[in-house]
């Protein structure tokens, strides 16, 4: 089986399901702020890590050997799954400012970023694939915001919350 498959439900997860939550959530999670100077590296390495975790998804196949990767893989993926719908779910539900401060936004600034982290972890080892970790390694390295949008508030958050885990 293609790992393309296992895209399905985080594409069902990361879009409709977004939707639902919030009408607005789904134009929000689209926006990106300006990007100047050396952000615009960032930005092209991450939407080119992007696209070629999805392009080399139709190329790698999932190993069905039920080895330790296997079981690990399945798990990590399905882990991966659930934070990112709790973390859509978060995303859909701002305060009156804009911001995400309450449920997993808690703990992490970019508790989305995790979720992909986690759910394209699973598959990297379920296909057993060093390239798709790599580009997977690149993807999560480039991933940034601007604290432009949000100013003062954002910044206190930030001195409060990690920004991963």
């Amino acid at each position: 089986m293609l790992a393309v498959f296992l895209l399905i439900p985080f594409l069902l997860i990361r879009f409709p399901l977004l939707s639902h939550f919030g009408k607005n959530a789904l134009s929000r999670a689209a926006y990106f702020a300006p990007v100047q100077g050396k952000e615009k590296i960032a930005y092209m390495i991450y939407q080119l890590s992007n696209l070629a975790l999805f392009i080399t998804s139709f190329l790698l196949e999932i190993k069905f050997d039920f080895s330790v990767y296997f079981y690990a893989g399945v798990a990590i993926y399905l882990l991966g799954l659930a934070l990112c719908a709790i973390s859509m779910r978060d995303f859909a539900r701002p305060d009156e400012n804009g911001m995400n401060t309450k449920g997993f936004y808690r703990y992490s600034r970019n508790p989305m970023y995790v979720a992909y982290l986690v759910c394209f972890l699973g598959i990297a080892f379920l296909t057993k694939s060093m390239i798709f970790i790599l580009i997977l390694v690149m993807f999560q390295t480039a991933a940034h915001w601007c604290l432009e949008k949000f100013g003062k508030s954002y910044q206190e958050y930030q001195d409060r919350v990690r920004r991963y885990i």
